[in-house]
């Protein structure tokens, strides 16, 4: 048995199903145990458990990044792990494993500053962070793991160790964008940056405007200033009342923007877009950060998705073409596809170094479907023959924060990292995991 201050769950018992699944219910599967932590003692003693009985660990929040069946194994839930502390003198904040970025949010808005959360507040922050982080002000500062200052980590002989540049440093350069292949994160904390508002919000139009509306943006996005996040995307919405009535039942081109600068350059800037059509919806004006996440507005309800990424060196007026040809308007496609505008601060290296891919990518080629019973097949082609008509102006790369649930196979993940930087980090899988315990993940294997 497993001697913890949180329950432990069972196939059969009660909440047994609420603590294996979460946001994305791609997965069904069936742990041999889920340990709901409350405290980091109880993480180790999860550790140590599946160790001695041969059992692997898989680390669940929010459930946003399940991504590899766990059927006879061990999960850890660490939701429980609460707690934000704001340092607004030192620009820093202090939070638990199960900690939402909603919540930092709220905690950081009072002192003017906002961390490098996410498009959807509901996110887990340390599972964001681990891989890298991509948001709405990471062309100004870079990846959300570029700015983590420290973290408590439980690692696989069951120990719990602070990694910092100082202390275990090639272990902090591996967590920062390797995932929960090292160990289980029970706390981090990072830097937070003096923005207090946001100039931004969605502008969407109609299928007839969709192909203007994507060249214009692809064009317009090659010369934006750095303090702007953008994106696009081509989405079929469905007939729901919890829409806007504009767009119930209505295929869009929806053009995002966050501009963290001065709202009067923030109109200055969007007018470009706001000429190249008329739109079914124009949601873009100055919020709060703490706002953020109506944005992007993504459902809050936990639903089966399967994603797919590819990152792009350019998005070429053929490159539009493509998205067009196989996610437009005059197509029947069940593909929801985004484009984000990288480059910025994402491609510098920062001043403590990561183990974070993917920052000669120009652009984020990110396409989601919603699961239909018996489509799986069908959509799993549909993706695949869209992210190799994008080859042309793929860098070869892909982000690990947006693998779909079927990238288990190390050759996959081996996409979001270059070479050197993938063969680093199976030597150190090799020191600090060599007997591949957190292995349900995006895997990165030790090496031999």
């Amino acid at each position: 048995m497993i001697e913890t201050t949180g329950p432990v769950y069972r196939p059969g018992d009660d909440d047994y199903d609420a603590q294996r699944t979460g946001y994305n219910l791609a997965l069904d599967h069936h742990p041999a145990l889920v340990v709901a932590a409350a405290d980091t003692a109880d993480v180790a003693a999860a550790v140590r458990y599946a160790g001695e009985h041969g059992l692997a660990v898989a680390v669940r929040a929010t459930g946003h990044g399940i991504s590899v069946p766990t059927d006879g194994q061990l999960v850890i839930n660490t939701a429980g792990l609460k707690g934000v502390t704001v340092d607004p003198d030192a620009r820093t904040a202090t939070l638990a494993a199960g900690v939402r970025w909603h919540e930092v949010l709220a905690a950081a808005a009072p002192h003017g500053l906002a961390p490098l959360s996410g498009s959807n507040p509901d996110v887990g922050a340390v599972g964001y962070t681990l891989g890298g982080g991509i948001g709405l002000l990471g062309r100004r500062y870079g990846y959300a793991a570029d700015h983590v200052r420290r973290l408590d980590v439980v690692t696989a002989d069951g120990r719990l160790r602070t990694a910092t540049p100082d202390t275990e440093p090639d272990l902090f350069w591996a967590l920062r964008g390797g995932k929960d292949n090292f160990g289980v994160v029970v706390a981090m904390e990072i830097d937070l940056v003096p923005v207090a508002t946001l100039f931004g919000g969605g502008l969407y139009f109609p299928a007839e405007s969709a192909a203007a509306a994507l060249h214009g943006w692809a064009e317009w996005s090659r010369t934006v200033p750095e303090e702007l996040a953008t994106s696009a995307q081509l989405i079929r919405y469905p007939d729901l009342p919890v829409l806007p009535e504009p767009l119930r039942g209505r295929y869009a081109a929806v053009l995002r923007v966050a501009w963290s600068g001065p709202a009067d350059q923030g109109e200055d800037l969007v007018k470009p877009l706001r000429a190249l059509g008329t739109p079914l919806l124009d949601t873009v004006r100055e919020l709060p950060f703490q706002d953020a996440g109506t944005i992007h507005h993504e459902p809050p309800f936990a639903h089966p998705a399967y994603d797919r990424n590819t990152a792009l060196r350019e998005l070429a007026p053929e490159a539009v073409d493509t998205l067009l040809d196989l996610a437009g308007p005059d197509t029947d496609s069940p593909l929801i596809v985004e484009v984000r505008l990288q480059g910025g601060a994402y491609s510098r290296e920062p001043a403590v170094p990561n183990a974070v891919g993917g920052r000669d990518a120009g652009y984020l080629a990110f396409s989601t479907s919603l699961i239909e019973p018996g489509r799986l097949d069908d959509l799993r082609a549909a993706h695949r023959t869209l992210h190799e008509r994008l080859g042309p102006w793929s860098t070869g790369g892909a982000f690990a924060n947006f693998f779909g649930f079927d990238a288990a196979d190390p050759a996959t993940v081996r996409t979001a990292y270059p070479e050197d930087v993938h063969r680093r980090l199976t030597e150190l899988k090799a020191v600090h995991d060599p007997g591949n315990l957190f292995r349900l993940n995006f895997n990165i294997p030790p090496a031999a």
